[in-house]
């Protein structure tokens, strides 16, 4: 996957059902050993994110943590509240503030809206397309998405879904 732009779309790892809040939701054992799962796979098709939106929940906060020490990722987040409670619209504001020299993009969020973005930039000519509709987009779920256009640009049906895994550890 190198050599193209690149949007990531992950939903976080399995969290916790309870905390004191929502937003302090931490991993489970087996959401950090999928998270690592998630990120050695994503280090294997050659993803090298250049920017990482991520939200400040916990568990999204831990899933970026996990997935990019299983990556060797050595990036340093944006951690953004706004994350935590927009919809795909919002996201894809955020990506359009992207700097256009960035040429692989990591977004960290929750479901529903992860799922939803996921379905609303393919653009339905991609090899995995059609993986989001058939497995859902559950915890642990990576959607690659190759990018044409600048950052600023990246609107619905115009992606190209090339990448869809779901990280679970052999053990989990």
């Amino acid at each position: 996957m190198d050599n193209q732009r690149l949007l990531v779309v992950v939903r976080h790892a399995k969290a916790e059902p309870f905390a004191a809040s929502d937003v302090e939701r931490v991993l489970t054992d087996r959401g950090r050993h999928d998270g690592a799962a998630l990120g050695a796979w994503l280090a294997a098709q050659g993803v090298r994110p250049g920017v990482a939106y991520v939200s400040y929940a916990a568990r999204t906060r831990e899933t970026w943590h996990v997935m990019a020490g299983a990556a060797a990722w050595a990036l340093a987040p944006h951690i953004d509240g706004n994350l935590y409670g927009t919809d795909e619209d919002g996201v894809l504001e955020l990506v359009h503030t992207t700097p256009e020299d960035v040429a692989t993009v990591v977004v960290v969020g929750h479901n529903p809206t992860m799922g939803m973005l996921a379905q609303l930039l393919d653009d339905g000519e991609g090899a995995a397309t059609g993986a989001v509709a058939t497995e859902g987009f559950p915890t642990s779920a990576a959607a690659v998405f190759a990018v044409p256009g600048p950052w600023a640009e990246v609107e619905p049906m115009a992606a190209r879904l090339v990448g869809f895994h779901v990280g679970r550890a052999a053990d989990a």
